[in-house]
């Protein structure tokens, strides 16, 4: 299934491009997109050819922080129909919940999570995809408009404790947007891509919040934007956030879904697609992820990967990828484009999972 977001996702794009000195518009053809596309935001545009886009735009100008450059020009109004039912909540906690709830509606591949830890949150922003590619332009961009949205509820005398990347740090020349953006203190080479915020600040109240203007925008959404998520999104999305804890099992997602375990693996079936299919994608994606980080032990791998044993994982890992964890790290580290664009096919049910 071909998955769309709105146009309004390239705001910014083109002022970005033009002031690296880069007419946008044949970059906008190639990927069957046009410079008039810009002026109707509301109009559906492919979520793969955007990814394409920006990551090839990043790459022609040498500006790794392009999706960075984006974000500064984005506000709340961009999301749609979407922001009034997110911008008018009471406090800064339901405004996260909020978007939470409404994501799938604006960006189908894009999953957020909220996670307490002691007296912090964890706000995790990852996407679902069909295969392993580049998504660096795309996760910068999602994170900044995250931080622009708890900005423009609580004021800029707020920041966030950290925001956490998964890739390296961006050359010390364009490292200055990323304190103009995030106002905080930036982690590279993370295990995930979000922002770290005080949990007392999920209750600051937002003195924009209208609830009877959001219980009215949230209906206009439901027809405008109707939730599009396959049974497959969904189970993927359950997957990636339970990866980590061990629970990332088709009896534990059919449960959280209300399904009997064959109901749901009925429901997967129609789709072309299985949970051991989507389990192992999703291990894919997130090995190589976690390899090209070389702070990161081949034990810790495998236990955020959810196996039992750093055997279990280096045998699955030598089946799916025809070599061990550790020669994979030996062939692309310090290459995270080739990384990521890497792929394998599926090469069956993993083996040694909790």
């Amino acid at each position: 299934m071909t998955e769309f977001v709105r146009t309004a996702s390239l705001t910014g794009y083109d002022s970005a491009m033009r002031s690296l000195g880069v007419d946008p518009g044949p970059l906008l053809r190639e990927a069957g997109l046009s410079a008039e596309l810009l002026a109707h935001p509301e109009q559906p545009i492919s979520t793969r050819a955007l990814r394409h886009l920006l990551e090839q735009s990043a790459d022609l100008t040498g500006c790794i922080t392009l999706g960075l450059r984006m974000a500064e020009e984005r506000a709340i109004s961009d999301l749609g129909v979407a922001s009034l039912v997110i911008a008018h909540q009471p406090t800064l906690g339901d405004v996260l919940n909020a978007l939470q709830e409404s994501i799938g509606r604006i960006n189908s591949n894009l999953v957020l999570q909220m996670r307490r830890i002691g007296q912090e949150v964890v706000l995790r922003q990852e996407f679902s995809l069909n295969g392993p590619e580049p998504t660096r332009q795309s996760t910068d961009l999602g994170l900044g408009v995250l931080a622009r949205l708890c900005f423009s509820i609580v004021g800029d005398g707020w920041s966030p404790l950290s925001v956490c990347f998964s890739h390296e740090a961006p050359p010390a020349p364009q490292m200055p947007i990323v304190g103009r953006l995030f106002r905080c203190d930036p982690q590279f080479d993370c295990e995930f891509n979000g922002l770290i915020i005080a949990a007392r600040d999920l209750d600051r109240p937002n003195l924009r919040a209208d609830q009877a203007l959001a219980r009215h925008a949230h209906g206009l959404m439901e027809i405008a934007l109707p939730h599009q998520r396959t049974i497959a999104q969904d189970v993927e999305q359950m997957i990636l956030l339970s990866l980590s804890s061990g629970r990332a099992t088709v009896q534990r997602c059919a449960a959280s879904m209300g399904l009997a375990v064959r109901t749901l693996q009925r429901m997967l079936d129609v789709e072309g697609t299985s949970f051991s299919d989507l389990l192992h994608r999703t291990r894919m994606r997130f090995s190589m992820q976690y390899l090209i980080n070389p702070r990161m032990r081949v034990t810790e791998v495998a236990d955020l990967l959810g196996y039992a044993s750093t055997g279990a994982f280096t045998r699955w890992h030598a089946q799916t990828f025809g070599m061990s964890p550790q020669q994979w790290r030996a062939q692309h580290i310090g290459k995270p484009g080739d990384a990521q664009r890497s792929t394998a096919p599926p090469s069956g049910n993993a083996s040694g999972a909790r």
